[in-house]
C-alpha cells in the first residue's frame, strides 16, 4: 500500500451479523463497549458490500427513529471507543440519533485498512444501517482521512447514481480483501453488495449532508512532517508492524488499483448535497490550502476556519462539536 490519502422501520438490507460479541474477520471481538462507550444503545456488527464485518454502534437521538441520524467516521488509527469519537457522539447525540463504527482494520472490524479507499463501503454499510431503522434523513460526519471518506462516499452514492449505488465502479468480488475492480461509465455502476432480485428492497445509502473536519482535499501529500511519519507507517513493512502492534490499525499492504478519486474531485461532484468543511489553523498535517479547495470544489459549501485548533476529532472542542450539530440539522 504506497498510497496515503492527503415510521414504519424499513427492512434490514445491511446484512446484521450479530446484536452481541462475536468474533469478526480480524479475529477479534467487537470492542464496542471499550473506551467509555457506555450499555446505552444498540450494537451490531454490519457487513459492508465487500464482505468486511464492521462494528458499529447506534445511540437513539431526541427525536427516536423520527428525527435525523448522524454517521461519526474516525480519523486514522482511531475507532468507536476512542475518547474523542465518544465526545463528539455525545455532543452530536443532542440534534439526532448517532451511528459510530470503526473503519475496517481499526477496532473489532474486520479487514486491513486501505487508508481511504474501500473505507466509502464501511460508510455506506453504517448510513444504510441508520435508514433502516427508520431514519429518512441521515448526515455524515468525518475526521481526518474519515473526513475524505464521507466526501467520497456522498459523491459516490448520490442520489441519481444507479441503484444509490458508488459511481465509481465498484463491484464485490466475493472476497474480502480484493482489489476495487476498474473504473467503468456511469450507466454501467453497480452497487457493490448489488442482486438484481433485492433491487426494489435496497435502502439508500446516500448522505443528505456531509461535514469534513481537517480532510485532505488530494492524495499522497507529504508536504509536513506528520505526513511524512504518516506515510512510512503505509508504506513501510516495518511502519506497518508498527500500526499494527503500536497503534492497534492493520493496514493493506497493496497500492491502490486504481486510485480512487482524490477528495477535491468528490467534492466537485456533489451537487445539490451540502458541504461544510471545517479546518484548524494550527493544523499539523493540512495546511489551510487543503480546506479551501474542498470548499471550492463543491456547488454547495460552507467553510469554517477555526483558529487555534489543531487536527481531527482529538482538537474539536465541544463549543466546535455544538456548532456543526447545529448546523448539520439546519443544513
Amino acid at each position: 500500500m504506497s498510497s496515503v490519502p492527503e415510521g414504519p422501520v424499513h427492512r434490514v438490507v445491511v446484512p446484521l451479523i450479530t446484536r452481541g460479541p462475536r468474533r469478526t474477520g480480524s479475529g477479534q471481538a467487537p470492542r464496542a463497549a471499550a473506551g467509555g462507550v457506555s450499555g446505552a444503545g444498540r450494537r451490531a456488527v454490519l457487513r459492508a458490500g465487500d464482505g468486511v464485518r464492521i462494528e458499529a454502534l447506534y445511540e437513539p437521538g431526541p427525536g427516536g427513529g423520527a428525527g435525523p441520524a448522524i454517521v461519526v467516521a474516525h480519523g486514522f488509527t482511531g475507532s468507536v471507543g476512542r475518547p474523542a469519537v465518544r465526545r463528539a457522539a455525545r455532543v452530536f447525540s443532542r440534534y439526532g440519533a448517532v451511528v459510530t463504527f470503526s473503519f475496517r482494520g481499526h477496532g473489532g472490524s474486520g479487514g486491513r485498512s486501505t487508508v481511504g479507499d474501500r473505507e466509502v463501503l464501511d460508510v455506506a454499510a453504517a448510513v444504510r444501517w441508520a435508514r433502516s431503522l427508520g431514519h429518512e434523513r441521515v448526515v455524515t460526519v468525518g475526521f481526518s482521512m474519515g473526513g475524505s471518506v464521507v466526501v467520497r462516499h456522498a459523491a459516490l452514492y448520490r442520489d441519481g447514481a444507479a441503484d444509490g449505488g458508488p459511481a465509481d465502479g465498484y463491484r464485490h468480488e466475493g472476497r474480502t480483501e480484493a482489489r476495487p475492480a476498474g473504473r467503468m461509465p456511469e450507466s454501467a455502476v453497480r452497487d457493490p453488495d448489488h442482486h438484481p432480485a433485492r433491487s426494489a428492497e435496497r435502502v439508500s445509502a446516500a448522505a443528505d449532508a456531509v461535514v469534513a473536519v481537517s480532510a485532505p482535499a488530494r492524495w499522497y501529500y507529504r508536504g509536513t512532517a506528520p505526513m511524512r511519519r504518516l506515510h512510512w507507517v503505509v508504506t513501510r513493512p516495518a511502519g506497518r508492524l508498527v500500526g499494527r502492534l503500536g497503534l492497534r490499525t492493520r493496514i493493506h499492504d497493496r497500492d491502490w488499483d486504481p486510485v480512487p478519486l482524490s477528495p477535491v474531485e468528490a467534492a466537485a461532484r456533489l451537487g445539490p448535497t451540502p458541504l461544510l468543511v471545517v479546518h484548524g489553523d494550527r493544523d499539523p498535517y493540512f495546511p489551510l490550502d487543503h480546506p479551501r479547495a474542498l470548499a471550492a470544489a463543491a456547488g454547495r459549501s460552507e467553510l469554517w476556519i477555526v483558529p487555534g485548533m489543531g487536527h481531527a476529532e482529538n482538537a474539536a472542542e465541544e463549543t466546535l462539536l455544538t456548532r456543526i450539530g447545529a448546523w448539520l440539522t439546519a443544513a
